[in-house]
């Protein structure tokens, strides 16, 4: 969730009373929001080391998707209301004095379809600042860009001392080469080639620079003077910059997602409208299209929707009446009446501040907030149900019972490793058939979902290898491979593996872990090429890169054979004369170990275990009484 830093003194100003630590705590967990922490007592100790320091701030962390909170007049506006000091406010369009055919028009060229398509604006008259005002303006457009904009990928914000420019707009799409204009913050004019290299060493605006680096067209702004006003997303221009002084604030947002895009432009607008000479209200823009289809930006309508008081209360558990209800969503600035035609309906108003509003269930949770969850009752379910795990699930508890009953530690590897440790660490070829791949990692230890559990497992001796000889670990979890025939295009198999590390290599040690697992499970060894057993399992040498030569095998398994057929479909390897290869084990290769920095012999076993959940006896079903 993000964390949003206010103004203690500020905020406590704005609810009207001071609280302490544990009051306001209290106030935040009955709201749905958390005090992650209250700066008070570091301001205090630096202020008698005499160091410099801000005023105190409270950290709280807000839901992801209340992009209401993002800012001190938001959270403060949503306290008040829930503490029942305020009314919900009534957001309003101000048109000019002159109608809606002074609207300020920004007139969109075809062009930009290329790159940016969406534009939306507005207008904040007659706005007061103050530096802590400024400083949150400023901050919820950061907050806006690096959550719900994606990092200015989906939607940019530009705002734009309107004094300084003359309308109407322009919002075009040039070459870089024909783009010229000094930047916020410099005193040259810089062509957007020279931008791109300028900004390349800037820790804040590099990171952006990507989104239309390749582009062979850059958007951009123009007032009727040609005067720039902004290069979405990157930077704005030093001409408009906003300042304390600052009466009139043009806001401009550029989107590749529409729906986007009328959330930010809802948020920037209306939560700093409250400081506008006329509070809640602004200044629409006229948007033209290139087909010359116009349409008013921000549209902040209330949107109707229908709640029902009977869903509410099953899923709360209380009786309350309607009006009651309508009185708990007023606390959480959902405006809500009794519908004239059915007292079950409740017709509520979700103002343009609550994208997070989407379904009835939605308008449900609010009002249990608002109730308060610590206050509903408690009671027992009117059903009665017996759980049973999955087969996979018991029989994965079953091997772990057993391999710690034999001294072996499990282990919690991630499922998301690097793609050499899941391939080319491991001596392996990626076929491109098997691993799925993450389209965008954050860092090179999280490419691939693993398709082997062994790395894992090494990984953990390498950062555990100063502890006594021998460390023998396992793990019994699932590998994802993908699987065409599936709509998800992947699937989960559970497999069980373990390392054995010491002076020596231990190939008998994991040997004897397997047929202690396959003795649990009641199945038979048996010889090679034995067909007139009908069930059990063997194992055969085989090559294979990731194990020392001629010390390696393949575990194949005999199912019966009624239930044979159908092995494959649960992700097994195919069948090989009759029989299925479900894993290996063997000696790990030198180079396997070197890779992975471990200076001892190692032993490796895996295999899976989905072959074996369809032997174990049901334990609920319908016919059971």
């Amino acid at each position: 969730m993000p964390t949003i830093a206010v103004d203690k003194a500020e905020l406590y100003h704005s609810l009207g009373r001071q609280y302490s630590t544990e009051e306001f705590d209290q106030l935040c967990f009955e709201f749905g929001i958390e005090l992650d922490e209250d700066t008070t007592d570091q301001v205090n100790e630096a202020i008698k080391r005499g160091l410099p320091i801000e005023r105190p701030q409270l950290k709280l962390e807000v839901p992801a998707n209340r992009y209401d909170l993002l800012c001190i007049e938001g959270i403060a506006r949503a306290l008040r209301i829930f503490l029942q000091k305020d009314i919900p406010p009534d957001y309003k369009l101000a048109l000019p004095s002159g109608g809606e055919n002074q609207l300020l028009t920004v007139t969109v060229s075809p062009e930009v379809a290329q790159i940016r398509p969406y534009f939306a604006g507005a207008i904040l008259r007659n706005i007061q600042f103050t530096p802590q005002s400024y400083a949150s303006f400023i901050d919820l457009q950061d907050k806006l860009h690096q959550n719900l904009a994606r990092r200015r990928t989906l939607v940019a914000i530009g705002t734009h001392d309107l004094d300084t420019l003359r309308p109407p707009f322009r919002y075009e799409a040039k070459p870089p080469s024909g783009i010229k204009f000094i930047p916020l913050n410099k005193d040259k004019s810089y062509t957007a080639e020279e931008l791109m290299t300028l900004y390349e060493s800037d820790k804040h605006l590099s990171r952006y620079l990507h989104i239309i680096k390749e582009s062979p067209v850059y958007p951009i702004i123009y007032d009727s003077r040609d005067q720039v006003l902004s290069m979405p997303p990157i930077i704005n221009s030093e001409h408009s910059k906003i300042t304390l002084n600052t009466r009139n604030v043009f806001i401009d947002t550029t989107a590749t997602d529409e729906t986007k895009l009328s959330i930010v432009i809802n948020m920037v607008a209306l939560m700093f409208a409250e400081h506008c000479a006329e509070p809640f209200t602004v200044e629409p823009v006229k948007i033209v299209h290139p087909d010359g289809k116009t349409h008013i930006t921000p549209y902040i309508s209330p949107r109707d929707t229908i709640a029902h008081k009977s869903y509410i209360n099953a899923c709360t558990g209380l009786s309350l009446s309607s009006p009651e209800i309508c009185s708990l969503l007023q606390r959480m600035s959902l405006a809500a009446r009794v519908s004239p035609q059915n007292d079950d309906e409740l017709l509520v108003q979700v103002p343009p501040t609550r994208p997070d509003i989407l379904h009835e269930c939605d308008i449900m949770e609010d009002a249990a907030i608002a109730y308060g969850f610590n206050n509903l009752p408690k009671t027992f379910p009117a059903t009665n149900t017996v759980a049973q795990p999955l087969a996979i699930s018991k029989l994965s508890d079953l091997v772990r019972l057993e391999w710690a009953m034999a001294g072996w530690i499990e282990v919690l590897p991630l499922i998301l490793c690097s793609h050499e440790e899941n391939f080319e660490w491991l001596n392996r070829v990626d076929d491109g058939t098997q691993a799925i791949k993450i389209a965008n990692p954050k860092t090179l230890e999280f490419q691939v979902l693993r398709t082997s559990l062994i790395p894992g497992l090494l990984k953990t001796i390498r950062e555990n290898r100063s502890h006594a000889l021998p460390i023998r670990v396992f793990e019994t979890a699932d590998v994802v491979v993908k699987d065409k025939s599936l709509h998800r295009q992947a699937r989960n198999v559970r497999h069980a593996a373990a390392v054995w590390c010491n002076k020596t290599a231990g190939f008998e040690v994991v040997h004897g872990l397997l047929n202690r697992l396959m003795q649990m499970l009641e199945i038979p060894r048996i010889a090679i090429g034995d067909n007139k057993i009908e069930m059990g399992y063997y194992i055969s040498e085989t090559d294979d890169a990731t194990f020392f030569p001629g010390r390696a095998a393949n575990i194949y398994y005999r199912a019966p054979r009624s239930k044979s057929s159908t092995l494959t479909q649960d992700g097994v390897i195919p069948e090989v004369s009759g029989d299925t290869k479900i894993g290996t084990l063997g000696i790990l290769h030198p180079s396997v170990l070197q890779n992975f920095e471990i200076g001892y012999p190692c032993s490796a076993l895996e295999f899976t275990l989905e072959p074996f959940k369809k032997e174990m006896d049901p334990l609920w079903n319908s016919q059971s009484s």
